[in-house]
């Protein structure tokens, strides 16, 4: 298996406290990259800056990534551009809520 799956298998792990999906399926993943073999590098973001998880939720991706084997760094980029929105949820994420 490649870095980059298994980083989203464990990334998949993280809920959003306020609903219940993963942040993957929810979309707030926008994209997973790996350099040099064994930095990964993250772009993210949140349901919203005022998100009560704003500070705790980057650093969790951060801790899970580096869970996987062969992962040596984390390169975290928080961002809030493009803004998140519901369009960006997968559609499992979608009937999980009834949208």
């Amino acid at each position: 298996m490649d870095l980059k799956k298994e980083i989203i298998e464990e990334i998949r792990k993280i809920y959003d406290p306020e609903i219940p999906v993963n942040i993957y399926e929810l979309g707030l993943i926008y994209d997973v990259k790996i350099e040099n073999e064994n930095t990964a590098k993250i772009i993210m973001t949140l349901t919203s800056p005022n998100c009560p998880v704003a500070e705790s939720l980057p650093q969790e991706v951060k801790d899970s990534a580096m869970q996987v084997e062969g992962v040596e760094k984390v390169d975290l980029d928080l961002v809030f551009e493009p803004p998140w929105n519901k369009d960006m949820m997968s559609e499992a994420a979608k009937l999980e809520l009834n949208l």
